[in-house]
């Protein structure tokens, strides 16, 4: 289970991060780690030593330019969040996170993506509107800034701990596999391009309609399966569009 557990970090700044992230992940048995758009040069004598003794990590680390490429096969995307956002998206607690895992990878096919946001300002909102749930870490009010390295050895933990304490889960039949990530985002595309081909939608007012229709989506988890039939009825509906003036 703990092998497909990937830890996403997102414009990472300062090299040391990097390696006490690949520590944290060490020390609980995750190996898959993906940067994206880095701000610093990822592999640094400060990298390595900060890494102390997970630096293969480090150097087996892949490099993305973008959110999407890092969790393209994935089934689960959580992104570390605080609670206050303009849409409330599902939250879930690191050990509400832990209890899930069992279920979600029982399918062997199946992938989760923890995501973790810049030091300095976190993930923007169009990044945590591609994740399925936040996770929140319940830390003192008064005090909640956490370290990046110290938020992935939190919820890595309760990842480890879930292992540690699941029962194996029923195997997942081929018709009922999630659908990935690349998968969601070719469906969104596809759902916002009819959208607008009705006229239902227009993307110079989107009043937050493909953000609440993203929220709905993810949080219903579809199968792949249903995400065919639901671009079937969208390829369909596509062919009774009225032409639109040029």
């Amino acid at each position: 289970m703990l092998e497909r557990i990937r830890i996403v970090l997102i414009g990472t700044s300062h090299p040391g991060n990097i390696g006490a992230t690949a520590r944290a992940m060490h020390n609980m048995a995750l190996s898959d780690l993906a940067l994206v758009a880095p701000r610093c040069e990822p592999i640094t004598a400060d990298s390595v030593s900060r890494a102390s003794g997970a630096d293969h990590l480090v150097h087996g680390a892949r490099v993305v330019d973008t959110l999407e490429e890092a969790v393209a096969d994935c089934t689960l995307v959580v992104g570390a969040s605080a609670r206050s956002r303009t849409l409330p998206w599902p939250m879930l607690s690191p050990r509400e996170l832990g209890d899930r895992l069992p279920q979600e990878l029982a399918d062997p096919d199946a992938r989760v993506a923890l995501v973790f946001g810049r030091e300095d300002s976190g993930l923007t909102n169009a990044e945590l509107q591609r994740c399925h749930a936040h996770v929140h870490i319940p830390t003192n009010p008064d005090f909640s800034s956490l370290n990046l390295a110290a938020a992935v050895q939190v919820l890595a933990y309760e990842c480890r701990q879930a292992w540690l304490a699941g029962e194996p889960a029923a195997p997942v039949e081929p018709d009922q596999a999630l659908a990935t990530h690349a998968e969601l985002e070719h469906y969104f595309a596809h759902l916002e391009r009819t959208l607008v081909a009705i006229g239902f939608h227009d993307p110079a007012t989107p009043r937050q309609l493909m953000a609440r229709l993203r929220r709905f989506t993810l949080r219903a988890r579809p199968e792949r399966m249903e995400l065919n039939i639901l671009r079937g009825i969208l390829s369909d509906t596509e062919k009774l569009a009225p032409p639109r003036d040029e």
